[in-house]
């Protein structure tokens, strides 16, 4: 690639980002959402972590896990079990992250 198409390339893509990233700054007025684009939007983060969280523990090197001997699995069934006794975050990150470091330097996992 010429130094050229980096340049084209680099300030196409800044004018892409700002104006994808500024479209709710343009207009003068707010834009009207619809109830249920609101309700949806709710649930976004959530969906979004899901998205990033799930992969991580079911899979490894781009494949699904083939046994159950995954300090992962446990350290996520601990930290879940926390969550609903105690509904606290702080410990469910701490009960999950010693469940895994127990197993993995434990038994190798």
């Amino acid at each position: 690639m010429s130094t050229w198409h980096a340049i084209v390339a680099i300030l196409g893509l800044a004018v892409i980002t700002v104006a994808t990233r500024g479209f709710f700054l343009y207009p003068e007025r707010d834009l009207p959402l619809p109830a249920w684009l609101k309700q949806g939007l709710r649930y976004a983060p959530l969906a979004a972590l899901a998205a990033v969280v799930a992969p991580e523990i079911v899979m490894q090197q781009g494949h699904l896990i083939a046994t159950f001997k995954d300090a992962r699995l446990y350290a996520t069934l601990a930290a879940t079990a926390y969550f609903f006794w105690r509904r606290g975050i702080l410990g469910t990150i701490v009960t999950g992250t010693l469940v895994m470091v127990a197993l993995r330097t434990g038994l190798g996992w």
